[in-house]
């Protein structure tokens, strides 16, 4: 997932990112050109990374996907069981609970917590979000996560790999 906040680390987090993972580009606060310019950059670096590259609203050309509570979408934000079946009846093949643990992205929202989080789902591909790092994903793939999604997760020097 991408933002703002990770300025000019974006371009490390992404060279670290194994080939056929995804990301989520958001960048809602930036301009739209610069915003268009930006994306345009990801895109290159994901077509030759062989990243999966969805775009939240608004949608961007040459996305595989979009992002969002919006019908059609590939990915959909649940933070509850209802939005997760207002996900799958919009057609999201993946939907994105959150968040699973405490995260910067979000200060003071209360955690779901794994369990809560995997009870959420209501069919195949629940990505967790929120908090992850390589170290919790451990500790919840067993729970029917299909993968984990983050930021800060990503965001090492290089050689380090994600935070544990």
């Amino acid at each position: 997932m991408t933002d703002e906040r990770v300025g000019d680390r974006l371009w490390p987090m992404l060279r670290r990112l194994p080939p056929g993972s995804g990301v989520i580009f958001r960048h809602h606060a930036t301009p739209p050109a610069e915003r268009r310019a930006l994306f345009a950059r990801v895109r290159r670096i994901a077509r030759a990374r062989r990243l999966m590259l969805l775009a939240a609203r608004p949608p961007l050309p040459g996305a595989a996907g979009l992002h969002g509570r919006v019908r059609g979408a590939t990915s959909w934000p649940a933070h509850d069981r209802r939005e997760a079946v207002a996900g799958r009846r919009a057609g999201a093949a993946l939907l994105l609970a959150s968040p699973v643990f405490p995260t910067r992205s979000h200060p003071g929202a209360e955690a779901l917590g794994p369990m809560r989080a995997a009870r959420i789902d209501c069919g195949a591909g629940m990505i967790a979000l929120g908090g992850m790092t390589e170290r919790r994903w451990r500790r919840v793939r067993a729970l029917g996560f299909a993968g984990w999604a983050g930021i800060d997760g990503w965001d090492r020097p290089a050689g380090q790999g994600p935070r544990a």
